[in-house]
């Protein structure tokens, strides 16, 4: 399992154990996983992301912290911020990762999942793919 894989899932428990809001100090992780600071700061960003449901606030300096929120939506609320995040144009590796977060909130099931992204990969325009997602986003609240 790569590294970031663990800090993500070592993260994702204190998050569950403190209730949706997590506050942390990047060196203090670091030193209970055993790896640099700016590892914890890749898989914050990369990992921990609005498009996934997290808020993230930071405060550096002294003492500084990580704030990390777990937004949690309702099914139509969580779709709309798919609509919005989704914008006007997305490319074929965007669109499958943010098919596969609908899945992930359970929204869609795996096959439905695959079915999106087959779909979204057989469009070669980003726009047209961007319009068909919301499409298919707009149809799954209903």
């Amino acid at each position: 399992m790569l590294l970031a894989d663990e800090i993500a899932r070592f993260i994702e428990n204190m998050l569950a154990e403190a209730g949706g809001c997590l506050e942390i100090c990047r060196n203090d992780l670091a030193g209970k996983i055993g790896c640099v600071p700016s590892q914890i700061s890749y898989v914050i960003t990369s990992r921990f992301t609005p498009d996934r449901g997290y808020i993230i606030e930071s405060r550096r300096g002294g003492g500084g912290y990580i704030r990390i929120i777990k937004k949690e939506f309702h099914k139509n609320q969580y779709i709309m911020h798919f609509i919005q995040a989704v914008g006007g144009e997305i490319s074929a590796e965007n669109a499958a990762v943010f098919v596969r977060n609908l899945e992930g909130h359970g929204i869609v099931s795996a096959r439905e999942a695959a079915i999106i992204i087959a779909a979204s990969q057989a469009v070669n325009d980003n726009a047209t793919r961007a319009e068909l997602l919301k499409n298919v986003a707009v149809t799954l609240m209903k």
